[in-house]
Formats: C-alpha cells, sequence, structure tokens
C-alpha cells in the first residue's frame, strides 16, 4: 500500500492549483477493439491543463488513468491465465518555448506505470519526446524530432516528422508519422476526422517465467466525430480498423517469447469531455 501511494504521489508533482490554469479538461472513453481470436476493451479517464508563462513559453499537463481488459473466450491458450487485465497511469508534462519567431522547441516527459495487479517501483518508466517547429509561412509548418515511445510496443526511440497544412478555419492536414489527420469543422459545433496512428503499449507482468511484459501494437485508421452537445460538454466517436496488430510475450531484453497471432480488427470507441 505504501509502495502505490508513493508511486501515485510522483505523478501528483507536476500537477498545480488549478486555480492557475488558462485551460483545463476532463475526459472519459470507452473503446472496443475485437479482433479474430482475442477480444480488447480499454477505459480511460483523465484530466489536463495548460498555462502560458509570458509571451513564448507555455507548460501543460495531462494525467490520465487508463484500463485495458482481453476476454480470450474465442480461443484457448497457455498463457492466458493471468493475463486477463493491465493497468496504467501516465502523466505527461510538456514544454514549449518560442525559441525565434518562426521557431518553437517542444519536450515532454511522461512518466507512466504500466503493471497487471501488483503495482511496484519496477513498473515504472519514463517516456519522452523533442519537437522543433518551424513556421514555413502563415498556413505551413514542418515538425522534426525523436522521442521514446511505445508506438510499436516495447519502449524505442522512434522519430517524429510532421506537415501541417491550415487550408482555411475549417479544414486542417496534417501528415507524418507517427500520427496523420485530416480534420474539418462545418460549424463551431462540429468537427470531422480522418486519423491514421501507429500506437502501442506495453504492461509489466506479476508472474513472471520467460515472459516480462505483454506487448501490443497496431496502426489504426479511423473516422473521429466531435460534437459540442452544451456549453462546455462534448461528446466524440469513434469507427475504424486496426491493422497489422500485435500481442506478443517478450522477455526482460524485450526479445519475443510468444505471439498470440491476434489478426487484426475493427474499432469503436466512445468518450465525453469537458473543456473550459
Amino acid at each position: 500500500m505504501k509502495v502505490r501511494f508513493l508511486i501515485c504521489s510522483l505523478f501528483l508533482v507536476c500537477i498545480v492549483s488549478t486555480k492557475a490554469q488558462e485551460n483545463f479538461a476532463a475526459y472519459a472513453n470507452i473503446k472496443i477493439e475485437p479482433t479474430e481470436k482475442i477480444n480488447f476493451s480499454e477505459t480511460n479517464i483523465g484530466v489536463f491543463y495548460q498555462k502560458k508563462l509570458g509571451t513564448k513559453n507555455k507548460i501543460s499537463n495531462t494525467l490520465e488513468y487508463s484500463s485495458l481488459k482481453a476476454n480470450y473466450d474465442l480461443n484457448q491458450y497457455d498463457f492466458y491465465e493471468d493475463q486477463e487485465r493491465f493497468n496504467q497511469i501516465q502523466n505527461n508534462f510538456q514544454y514549449s518555448n518560442q525559441i525565434l519567431e518562426k521557431t518553437k522547441l517542444g519536450i515532454s516527459v511522461i512518466p507512466t506505470v504500466n503493471f497487471q495487479e501488483n503495482l511496484n517501483f519496477e513498473d515504472i518508466t519514463v517516456l519522452g519526446n523533442l519537437e522543433v517547429e518551424q513556421q514555413l509561412s502563415s498556413k505551413i509548418m514542418v515538425i522534426l524530432g525523436a522521442g521514446r515511445t511505445t508506438v510499436f510496443g516495447a519502449p524505442k526511440v522512434t522519430p517524429i516528422i510532421a506537415f501541417n497544412y491550415n487550408m482555411n478555419e475549417k479544414t486542417n492536414f496534417r501528415i507524418g508519422f507517427p500520427d496523420s489527420r485530416i480534420s474539418y469543422s462545418n460549424n463551431d459545433r462540429n468537427k470531422f476526422s480522418l486519423t491514421n496512428s501507429f500506437n502501442g503499449n506495453f504492461y509489466h507482468l506479476d508472474e513472471t517465467n520467460k515472459a516480462e511484459k505483454a506487448a501490443l501494437s497496431q496502426m489504426t485508421s479511423a473516422l473521429e466525430y466531435e460534437r459540442n452537445v452544451c456549453n462546455n460538454w462534448f461528446l466524440n466517436f469513434k469507427a475504424g480498423y486496426d491493422f497489422n496488430k500485435k500481442y506478443n510475450l517478450l522477455d526482460s531484453s524485450d526479445h519475443k517469447v510468444y505471439d498470440y497471432n491476434t489478426g487484426n480488427g475493427y474499432v469503436l470507441g466512445i468518450g465525453i469531455k469537458y473543456k473550459q
């Protein structure tokens, strides 16, 4: 119990009083991802704030808890007995600085705890990234960087590259890796997005033999819709498909021990958000 309290305290260090916040949001989402052999469902809740520090600096922070459940009823495995639920507590602290008139530097530090039921200090992993945004014109921006991410399951250093084009006030394009997006708003209350993202995660296993981690990754293409239903409340919906979905067990060196061969599947999600 003391270990759980200490780790949770670590993630709360970055949070400041909400009275000082200039922008705040709280959200909850539910997502299901059935595949040929295993059905996945994920629930996450989080809070976000951002604040400007003068004219050139800005900080933001997102604290999130997520729970992933795996249903193996469609097939029987030798390894699944204690691998039905996974948990994550993650804190994403971001800092940006306008170092030149058209150049911005962004840094993020992301401590995360990924575990099954028993939470320990060994479950802590620190992720993060470094990005440089270069404004080429009033409508075009290029982003280059690198980070320690989990887009391929286990933590690895990956590149970050994006080309942003604001066609007009209603339409925006972002083409790059790991995320691409085309967004369109026909009015102040509706926002439609076509997205493509490489995404993944990993979890430390409580009972280890050869395998010490469960790692999941996929490329997701989806259509998303956000609706401002009233005042500060928003509903969002997501429907898409997971390509090249992988669910593997890894050893301490992140080498594959077992492959579940789940196959691909569709994605359905719904969420609610409060913004101010």
